[in-house]
């Protein structure tokens, strides 16, 4: 079972967000609830939390300074911002705790269990490490230098940008990307990769690096040599289980109902 918590002063928006990970994630996951950061930070010492999900604006010890001390304890630990504080400020600080995501209320269900998943996903390659196993890390830089963009830069720049993104995302999705490494990859500095990356595709890192291994399998499941495994494996999940139920999030179906669909359409 991995080991979650979640932290937000506002004891109903607590209790919703409870309420949703236990009917979403439940049978892999505990969960564990705080008030506050101070609390937040007991409970991640007694239970030895795995994942985080914090708000920002607590009371004595907000977000931010309780993130920053768990990033210290442990740094393995997945660190998820949730709040209604759409500043960029905070957004800088949380990439700088090298936070998986940062996510503004209120949050899509989708978007927030797929960050989830990300985490426990990262939970499982924190194991293999302490065993001393091998993973697969990102590839070096590939792009020349480029300057961050100013607002008064225009669209058609915007759209160059998201372009040479978009083109690295489809070309190393299966690799185990994280935003702070194709934030390097490109040249940006992560807090402006956040920002700029949100801009470019509405969405947060983590959803559209899903979308793009999903893509790819459905493609692959047109193939029907091709075994299930093998297609989860060649879009980036060594875990054909995880790969089946990232699918179905996505879809509605699963890998083998969707080759099926296909191929009785022929």
């Amino acid at each position: 079972m991995y080991r979650v918590l979640i932290a937000d002063d506002e004891l109903i928006e607590r209790k919703v967000l409870y309420k949703t990970l236990t009917k979403e994630l439940g049978d892999q996951c505990t969960i564990w609830q705080a008030a506050n950061g101070r609390e937040a930070l007991e409970l991640f010492d007694e239970h030895d939390i795995q994942i985080a999900v914090l708000d920002i604006e607590m009371p004595g010890i907000n977000g931010i300074e309780a993130a920053q001390e768990m990033r210290r304890r442990k740094s393995s630990c997945s660190i998820i911002f949730l709040t209604a504080f759409d500043d960029f400020s905070y957004a800088k600080k949380a990439i700088g705790i090298r936070v998986l995501d940062y996510l503004l209320k209120p949050c899509k269900e989708e978007e927030l269990i797929g960050v989830l998943d990300e985490a426990m996903r990262l939970a499982d390659k924190a194991l293999l490490e302490e065993k001393g196993e091998e993973v697969q890390t990102i590839m070096e830089p590939v792009f020349k230098p480029s300057a961050e963009l100013n607002p008064g830069d225009g669209q058609v720049r915007l759209h160059k940008v998201a372009e040479a993104i978009r083109q690295y995302m489809e070309e190393n999705y299966v690799r185990d990307l994280s935003m702070q490494d194709v934030a390097k990859v490109m040249n940006y500095s992560e807090a402006y990769f956040c920002k700029l990356f949100k801009q470019c595709f509405d969405k947060n890192f983590t959803t559209y690096l899903t979308e793009c291994r999903v893509e790819a399998a459905k493609k692959l499941l047109t193939e029907p040599m091709v075994n299930v495994k093998e297609i989860g494996e060649s879009v980036g999940y060594n875990d054909s289980n995880y790969f089946a139920k990232v699918f179905k999030r996505v879809t509605g179906i699963s890998p083998t109902e969707y080759r099926m669909s296909i191929f009785n359409r022929k």
